[in-house]
């Protein structure tokens, strides 16, 4: 089989970096994010968080190929707003999120105990 070892999917190893960050020449106010060991499920929940922004003009994201553990994030803003500064926020706003579905999911199974 051809495939990579199953740890290499989520393993950072020596000298590699979770978040690699290029400013983009062809387009201005953009930049390329490579994420590595990531996949769609990340990609595309922070693309969708991101295109809530009113101050983000386009994100999108691909993976480059089903065997590379990682995927290529493109984002482009206003002109006074970051490409940095979005995504940041857009991290933010998703553990915020996050956060609150996990109180309602306690929540809810202390209802339901109390019930039963």
């Amino acid at each position: 089989m051809n495939a990579p070892p199953a740890f290499e999917s989520f393993l950072l190893f020596e000298g590699e970096k979770k978040i690699i960050i290029e400013k983009e020449t062809k387009v201005p106010n953009a930049a390329i994010f490579t994420v590595n060991k990531e996949d769609h499920t990340l990609g595309n929940l922070i693309r969708h968080q991101l295109l809530k922004d009113p101050n983000v003009i386009f994100a999108g994201y691909k993976v480059p190929h089903p065997l590379e553990h990682k995927f290529i994030l493109r984002v482009q803003t206003t002109g006074d707003y970051t490409p940095q500064d979005a995504l940041k926020n857009a991290l933010s706003d998703l553990c915020s999120e996050i956060s609150y579905i996990e109180e309602q999911f306690k929540r809810a199974i202390d209802n339901q105990n109390d019930v039963a």
